[in-house]
């Protein structure tokens, strides 16, 4: 993948495949860790099972996931429309290797940290 944004139609068509798999297999993890927040350990006054904290582990990563699903969701819109890989800060390409790690990311290196520097 080059700087530009995805230009090639096997390039948008790959990239679009690579993040309908993640999508897949966030969906398949949240399948998995919805069937173990079924089973709920006790919990109360005086009353807990060890399990507990696994069950809100499980519901952390139960809200991790929705965000990342809807996050990827987003990605797989933008690349269909031509958007995905540019920075909606600074209309710059996003660099291919921050997308790679962070296909949901809508922006650049540079525009990620100051916005970082802005909540600090």
């Amino acid at each position: 993948m080059s700087n530009a944004p995805l230009t090639n139609a096997q390039e948008r068509e790959k990239e679009l495949e690579r993040l309908r798999r993640e999508l897949a297999e966030a969906e398949a993890e949240l399948a998995e860790v919805l069937q173990e927040l079924e089973d709920k350990p006790e919990f109360g006054l005086g009353v807990g099972s060890p399990r507990l904290v696994e069950w809100e582990m499980n519901l952390a990563r139960r809200d991790q996931l929705r965000e990342r699903i809807a996050l990827l969701k987003e990605a797989i819109a933008r690349l269909e429309q031509g958007q995905y890989g540019i920075c909606e800060s600074c209309g710059n390409p996003i660099e291919p290797e921050r997308l790679e790690l962070f296909p949901e990311t809508t922006l650049c290196a540079a525009c990620a940290r100051a916005q970082s520097k802005r909540r600090r």
